[in-house]
């Protein structure tokens, strides 16, 4: 195959040299295999890692270490996050979560299995762009709401959400606010001291870390009901023996991505912009998903009348350009996207959504190729169809 582009950054990131680097003693050294709840001098030396680690993913959020709760993926860190604190909050006269119609399937999952154990649960509509209606928040949120969850940004369509004033109107009512920033946070400045928000979720591999290492904010003070259940690691928050390469990965990750995310932002709307203003030109009856304003550097999502999404990703990946449809853990789904189908598409059109996202090492004769490539599958695909 002549070309290959990786153009699914959306649903996983390349490891960083550096950070395999930083990872790769405590992996294969035999003085770092300790575990970081033992007191001899290997376990010493895994807890100063993990100690670290800490710090630096911190340190991309503007939070205290203190308040960084390691966990194996943004999944979990979501399901900690809604269950944990729904489920602390049981006793309180608050069993109401609101959350938006797009978010993650970590956190609708989660809403719907509270609903089996006899909570409420309120899902809030977005507009034909992927925002979400805050006047419908407000009408939504009462004094029984525990928590009010919206993602930062859609990992599907990319468009960003208005959660400062999500997090306002839900403290106004005495909830707490948690946001889903795992898309986000490798190419947005994000600072809890200026999002007011009590929970945010962050993950590894989505800033060019390793998989298998995710992070949930926590302000101080916050009561939550862990959902893994052992010993006393991460405060009594989260049981298991932490996951030290992981860890340091994520935290090397963290660094590098705090360093250079102006400048990552800068190049993907460098890559992304021309490359949509092109493509419309040519295939004038695409249809582009999400806010034209409002919306992640390097992620793209369309759909052209007529032309089934796999169809079209079945033809790319032969051509060497491997897209998506959207959400990664939602590949074996026959169902079409519930984030196109809650932006009002029908289950026909929802199942034509195509997800590009360009990442850091991604050129603009990546772009050129994949551009001619998704013109001439399309124009072929559309040929076949009027015959």
């Amino acid at each position: 195959m002549q070309h290959e582009i990786y153009l699914d950054h959306a649903a996983t990131t390349p490891v960083d040299p550096a950070v395999v680097d930083e990872m790769l003693p405590w992996l294969v050294d035999a003085s770092c295999c300790g575990n970081p709840s033992s007191i001899h001098s290997y376990g010493r030396r895994a807890r100063a890692a993990i100690d670290l680690a800490r710090d630096r993913v911190a340190a991309l959020i503007g939070s205290d270490y203190s308040e960084i709760v390691f966990t194996s993926c943004g999944s979990e860190a979501d399901n900690l996050a809604v269950l944990g604190v729904m489920r602390a909050a049981r006793n309180s006269g608050r069993n109401h979560l609101v959350i938006s119609s797009i978010e993650h399937h970590a956190v609708l999952n989660a809403a719907h299995a509270l609903t089996d154990e006899g909570f409420e649960v309120a899902i809030i509509p977005v507009s034909a762009a992927g925002i979400l209606c805050l006047n419908t928040l407000q009408e939504a949120v009462n004094d029984r709401t525990a928590l009010v969850s919206v993602m930062h940004a859609n990992n599907e369509i990319g468009s960003i959400q208005p959660i400062q004033e999500a997090a306002e109107i839900a403290h106004a009512c005495g909830a707490l606010f948690h946001t889903d920033a795992v898309q986000s946070a490798p190419v947005l400045r994000i600072d809890v001291n200026e999002i007011p928000c009590d929970l945010l979720t962050i993950s590894a591999h989505k800033l060019y870390g390793p998989k298998g290492a995710g992070g949930l904010y926590v302000r101080t003070g916050l009561k939550m009901t862990p959902t893994l259940i052992g010993g006393a690691q991460e405060r009594e928050r989260r049981a298991g023996t932490e996951n030290v390469p992981g860890c340091v990965g994520f935290g090397a990750a963290a660094v590098i991505s705090a360093a250079r995310r102006e400048a990552d932002a800068e190049h993907l709307r460098g890559l992304t912009v021309p490359f949509m203003d092109t493509l419309r030109v040519l295939l004038p009856d695409i249809i582009v998903h999400g806010d034209a304003d409002a919306r992640l550097p390097g992620t793209v999502n369309f759909s052209v009348p007529g032309v089934e999404g796999a169809t079209l990703l079945m033809n790319l990946d032969r051509a060497g350009v491997y897209a998506s449809s959207g959400a990664a853990c939602s590949s074996g789904s026959i169902e079409p996207s519930h984030v196109l189908k809650a932006i009002g598409l029908v289950s026909s059109e929802a199942s034509r959504g195509v997800r590009l996202s360009a990442g850091r090492s991604t050129t603009s004769e990546d772009m050129q190729y994949a551009l001619e490539q998704i013109v001439s599958i399309t124009r072929r695909l559309q040929s076949r169809e009027r015959i």
